[in-house]
């Protein structure tokens, strides 16, 4: 006992260590404890990428049991102590930093070692009597942190995007639902901040709702790429210390642990030990999602502006207090906070740019700093999005007399004239109410350029906004339903994903 706490020893190549004695990690893990003392955020935080290493340590037992290279018996608890961690279990044992050198080295041991600890205890022994169960020679079998490491990643992302993608699909369902809400309430459209032809409110959000729409498929389809991977190619894709027929074997396995049958292996291994620029095709879309996601909530804050001297065509729901001065101020606080979310985002697309530029020859070392900007996007944007729904867009409330009143005052209407009475009338109409305050229709009426039923006719709401968008073969979702979707995503959430240790 060292300080009123117990401990076991351990060594390495470099030395002797003392570890406590109720640790699952090992000395690999602590060392990379001492060295990488930077964030402060462990991997720990990102559970979808735990399970993910868990399952490919799993599928390697599996496939090394197989085909004959590991005893069954060991092969038997290592088994049972990766599904408890796909199961949730030992996550606060992943103490290793998010930012690490070594290509992901700590990250791969931080799990051979907690992974080989739980199965010696499954299988009678204490922790660290490795001579039963190893790390290295048991559950990193025919492996190398080159390719189980990567491979980790990918899925762990997948994973996480899994989660933003029933998330996004919820956010579209809420713009859906506003879309029919507001499918008559007539307003000015916009276009360089200037008045432009009138439309429907339901129309706008139709229109949010289909560009949701479109970044769902984009994160449906960069998944596919993502799940190309480098297994059994071991250091540098020549597979060396695997059996010839593990690569062949562990890729089932990972396919039936996972449930994703698009997991391949890749076709040459070295170059897909050296390539990540998959990881920068997730970025883009991830940014592209998040730019596309900020623009809309710039045109709630618009929308929402005032309310005496903004365009007040919709109302936020009132979040909190605006101001420590200003009585009674209401700001669009969600929206702002959901920006702010994309903007990280964007910058830490740069980052992986220039992480996936950085690898050198057979290997990129660069991955782990790829790993924790992209699952922190991932983790963010889906909270974003939840916020964005559940405070925000489910409670936005039209102003329509407001909105309706703009649409009859509005010279675009004259617009809607073009097609009977020529540009050029429509023209000095336009000047005209401009100038002098009067509506579009009285002016044509005092010209004698139509009657008044046909200036009617043309002002419709029909005829100004265009056809009404439907819903077409999408289904709303019941409140019921949503429910349902929301603790499915909730019980993928093992761990708090904010929990940082700063001690």
């Amino acid at each position: 006992m060292v300080d009123g706490q117990d401990y076991r020893i351990e060594q390495d190549s470099i030395g002797e260590m003392k570890i406590p004695a109720d640790a699952y990690y090992g000395v690999n893990t602590a060392r990379a404890v001492e060295n990488f003392d930077i964030a402060r955020r462990k991997i720990g935080v990102y559970p979808d990428f735990i399970v993910a290493l868990a399952q490919v340590k799993q599928a390697a037992c599996r496939a090394n049991v197989e085909i004959g290279q590991l005893d069954p018996e060991i092969g038997k608890y290592i088994d049972a102590a990766c599904q408890e961690i796909i199961d949730g279990k030992l996550h606060d044992q992943f103490v290793v930093g998010v930012i690490q050198g070594g290509a992901g080295t700590s990250s791969n041991m931080n799990a051979n070692e907690v992974i080989a600890n739980r199965a010696l205890e499954l299988a009678g022994h204490k922790k660290g009597e490795y001579q039963y169960i190893s790390p290295n020679d048991h559950v990193n079998m025919a492996q190398s942190t080159n390719d189980a490491y990567p491979s980790s990643v990918k899925i762990g992302i997948v994973h996480s995007m899994q989660n933003l993608v029933a998330e996004y699909r919820l956010l579209q369902d809420a713009f859906l639902k506003k879309s029919v809400e507001f499918s008559h309430v007539l307003k000015v459209g916009r276009t360089q901040m200037q008045d432009a032809v009138p439309m429907t409110l339901g129309q706008e959000f139709h229109g949010w709702a289909t560009t949701i729409s479109e970044d769902i498929d984009r994160l449906i389809e960069v998944q596919k790429l993502v799940l190309e991977l480098n297994l059994g190619g071991t250091a540098i894709g020549t597979g060396i210390n695997a059996h010839p027929d593990y690569s062949a074997a562990v890729v089932p396995h990972l396919r039936k642990i996972t449930g994703r049958d698009d997991i391949v292996g890749a076709s040459d291994l070295i170059e897909a030990t050296s390539d990540t620029g998959v990881f920068m095709s997730v970025s883009s879309v991830m940014k592209r999602a998040a730019m596309k996601l900020s623009k809309i909530c710039n045109d709630l804050r618009l929308l929402s502006s005032g309310p005496q001297a903004g365009f007040n065509e919709i109302n936020l729901p009132a979040r909190q207090a605006g101001s420590s001065i200003m009585p009674g101020k209401v700001n669009p606080v969600i929206p702002e906070a959901v920006s702010q979310v994309a903007y990280v985002v964007a910058g830490n697309d740069v980052t992986v740019s220039m992480a996936v530029e950085a690898g050198q020859l057979q290997l990129n070392a660069f991955e782990p700093v790829m790993l924790h900007t992209l699952m922190q996007n991932s983790t963010w944007l889906r909270r974003a999005l939840r916020t964005l729904r559940v405070n925000c867009v489910n409670g936005i409330t039209a102003n329509s007399e407001r909105t309706e009143g703009q649409v009859r005052a509005n010279i675009g209407l004259v617009t809607a004239l073009n097609p009977v009475i020529g540009y050029s009338a429509a023209s000095k109409i336009a000047k005209r109410a401009q100038r002098t305050g009067e509506s579009v229709a009285d002016i044509a009426v005092e010209e004698g350029l139509l009657t008044r039923e046909q200036v009617e006719e043309l002002l419709q709401a029909e005829q100004l906004a265009g056809s009404i968008p439907t819903l077409g073969d999408r289904k709303l979702l019941t409140d019921e339903e949503v429910a349902e979707f929301e603790r499915q995503i909730d019980s993928l959430d093992m761990v708090d994903l904010d929990r940082i240790d700063v001690a």
